[in-house]
């Protein structure tokens, strides 16, 4: 049984294209494509994955194939968007990286990761930092404790 890896690149954090969660992304259908992401992780699912595809115009099923195909570098991963976004120009980037930036929680959510990691509800209130002190948490559980 192979080991199960908790994904930790942010949405925050932006490869040579400059799209924000795309690392991220990358590393998610890497370690689902391996049989390796943790439990609880979409390898390519609702949220910033398909508002990532969605907005540069990447058709999911391709993009699934390419990453299970070719297990690919990030450099590699980006050079697939180049070459089969419909929609990869500097103002889609523009809007998808102000959307991530400004994507919000719901109040419910954002309280469970305060509780969960031991702080008091409060900041951080965006979804990149809270899912930061999520994802830190599931690592520290399952890497570390």
């Amino acid at each position: 049984m192979s080991h199960k890896i908790v994904p930790t690149i942010s949405s925050g954090t932006a490869g040579p294209l400059g799209v924000l969660h795309m690392p991220r992304l990358w590393q998610k259908m890497c370690l689902g494509a391996a049989g390796k992401l943790a439990d609880g992780y979409a390898n390519c699912g609702p949220g910033y994955d398909m508002m990532l595809l969605d907005a540069l115009g990447v058709e999911r099923e391709a993009l699934v194939e390419f990453v299970s195909s070719k297990k690919p570098t990030y450099v590699e991963f980006e050079k697939f968007f180049t070459a089969n976004a419909t929609n990869l120009d500097a103002a889609a980037v523009a809007g998808l990286n102000a959307a991530i930036t400004g994507y919000q929680h719901t109040d419910a959510t954002r309280q469970a990761i305060l509780s969960a990691v031991g702080l008091p509800d409060g900041k951080p209130t965006d979804a990149i930092n809270l899912n930061n002190l999520d994802d830190w948490q599931e690592f520290h559980a399952a890497e570390i404790a």
